[in-house]
């Protein structure tokens, strides 16, 4: 990709991606994602109908007058961006490839969270942890963080959701919100990784998928091309049985995913590489909310 087409592509995701930031997601944003809890923010005369448990009795002794602590809702979050590089996220059969959209949902969490000045930092992962950005403010770190990720060339091939998701529980010592950005094309158990790290971050899994993956054409033969292992497959898409039975094959994989993360705890959000992504992401907000 030349300097060109790099600076057309990260202006075209920062347009679309602050246009829905700015109306689509703004308070919905704010209120799907909690603050770590209270924190401390003054000492004040006690009033009628302060909670007694919040009286400060070092002050209040001093000062021969009843005192309170008052608290307020620590808003400031770290947001993390557990990004999918691996080879199956090349795959597109329309306009869009899956990490294009992966890429998309990325910078829109990211604008929205800076909108709220929350941290957002990165994490782009194959079989590996290939690259990891320490989470900051302001818009040019994100612009950094798309950057990275359209000019990244991974060593790996394959997925390890477990781990991206180990290193995040050695990395992040504080409470985050994190999202895993995927299309969960992998073989490896993964389940106690997310129980593991949902006990102390906020985890969201996005599971991305293209339509062709799951709906054939009918039309004749078509071959495919396994990106993370090189296995080739020809299959016959004018055979209604064998349409039929890919459905089925897929229908599966998504209701073994779903249950997965409901054991864990964690959010689920499906995307289609031929749909836009501000509906899924409206339904993860309100359903949070």
């Amino acid at each position: 990709m030349d300097r060109n087409e790099l600076l057309r592509k990260i202006k075209t995701l920062e347009i679309q991606s602050k246009g829905l930031s700015r109306h689509l997601f703004s308070g919905e944003y704010h209120s799907a994602f909690k603050g770590r809890g209270m924190t401390f923010s003054e000492v004040r005369e006690y009033q009628h109908g302060d909670d007694v448990r919040t009286i400060d009795w070092n002050v209040t002794a001093r000062t021969r007058s009843p005192h309170v602590k008052v608290f307020e809702e620590e808003r400031e979050l770290t947001i993390v961006l557990l990004i999918d590089l691996s080879d199956s996220m090349n795959f597109g059969s329309d306009v869009k490839t899956k990490k294009d959209q992966a890429l998309e949902i990325a910078a829109t969490l990211a604008f929205s969270a800076i909108a709220n000045n929350d941290k957002v930092g990165a994490v782009f992962f194959t079989d590996e942890v290939e690259k990891y950005i320490a989470p900051e403010k302001g818009r040019k770190h994100i612009l950094h963080i798309l950057t990275s990720a359209l000019q990244f060339k991974p060593a790996g091939k394959t997925t390890s959701i477990r781990n991206a998701l180990q290193f995040l529980d050695r990395t992040q010592k504080k409470r985050s919100v994190c999202f895993l950005i995927s299309d969960f094309t992998t073989d490896e158990e993964y389940l106690d990784a997310f129980q593991r790290v949902r006990k102390k971050h906020d985890t969201i899994a996005l599971h991305l998928k293209d339509l062709f993956e799951y709906t054939l054409p009918k039309r004749g033969l078509f071959q495919f091309f396994n990106a993370e292992n090189s296995a080739k497959t020809w299959v016959n898409a004018g055979d209604s049985n064998v349409r039929k039975t890919l459905q089925e094959l897929e229908s599966a994989k998504e209701l073994l995913l779903s249950q997965k993360m409901s054991r864990a705890g964690v959010d689920l959000v499906s995307f289609n590489t031929r749909e836009e992504i501000h509906l899924p992401l409206m339904r993860l907000f309100k359903n949070r909310s």
